[in-house]
């Protein structure tokens, strides 16, 4: 009868404190372990805008910039843009490449020429 007594005894203190001690002064204790999202989530991404449409945008961001006077040609395919043309500033590269990936394009092959002169104006 003692052993059940103490058998109920120490699983009701177990139940009360949850079964855990409390931790080390000066000991931190770890986070939760990250767990992955749930599958719906990943499915659940917007579908990629049409090549015209991602077309269309990069083009207008180009002409709301100070880069427009470059004139660069862009082709979208298959979310990929193409940006080719000739510049006389190096920074218009670089512009150019985040414009197109803002404007929707999945990845962005610059092929934009920077002039000797900017090149020589740069070192």
């Amino acid at each position: 009868m003692r052993s059940i007594r103490l058998a109920a005894f120490l699983l009701a203190a177990g139940l009360a404190f949850g079964g855990q001690s409390a931790p080390y002064p000066g000991r931190r204790t770890l986070p939760p372990p990250k767990t992955a999202p749930p599958a719906a989530a990943k499915a659940a991404k917007p579908a990629a805008a049409p090549d015209p449409l991602i077309e269309a945008a990069i083009r207008a961001k180009f002409a709301k910039s100070k880069i427009s006077a470059d004139k660069f040609q862009v082709h979208v395919q298959g979310g990929v843009a193409t940006i080719e043309g000739k510049t006389d500033t190096i920074q218009h590269k670089g512009v150019a490449t985040r414009l197109a990936k803002s404007g929707g394009a999945v990845a962005v092959n610059n092929h934009i020429e920077t002039s000797q002169a900017a090149k020589d104006k740069a070192a």
